[in-house]
């Protein structure tokens, strides 16, 4: 068996990185947005046009992630979406709805601290993990049925 695992959310600290590391003996294989910030926020004017109000310079760009974003998920087994130090990150929460509506196994992964401001969110995860390590144990509990040493 083997897993296409999306990586979404947070992108200011090495949990992908993590993940993808020591899930490298699995059989999976990892997809995620674009996690240049700049390159991310500026895709749509790059390739369709400058815009001089901001608010459209934004709304291409958010249009041509979706793009990537929609397909990414709608191909994944998993999704495991990440919320970082500032659970407020509203492209985390639009991912992990669109992975639960489409169906998608989900894995939240956040801080303690942020149960409550999360809690309809994790409501619709199939796991809440606290650490990378746990995504990893999880991927590999699906694929070959080995706990944790």
């Amino acid at each position: 068996m083997s897993l296409k695992v999306y990586l979404s959310g947070e992108i200011h600290t090495d949990w992908r990185e993590q993940i993808v590391e020591g899930a490298k003996d699995l059989d999976v294989t990892f997809g995620g947005p674009v996690t240049d910030h700049a390159a991310s926020d500026d895709c749509g004017v790059a390739i369709l046009g400058a815009e001089p109000d901001k608010f459209w310079h934004d709304h291409k760009g958010a249009k041509v992630n979706a793009i990537r974003t929609r397909m990414g998920i709608e191909q994944a087994d998993v999704v495991v979406v990440r919320f970082g130090e500032q659970y407020k990150q509203w492209n985390a929460a639009f991912d992990a709805g669109m992975a639960a509506a489409l169906g998608k196994s989900l894995i939240v992964l956040s801080r303690p601290e942020h149960q409550h401001p999360l809690k309809e969110v994790h409501a619709a995860a199939l796991a809440v993990a606290e650490e990378p390590r746990q995504v990893v144990e999880i991927l590999r509990y699906v694929l070959t049925g080995a706990l944790p040493s």
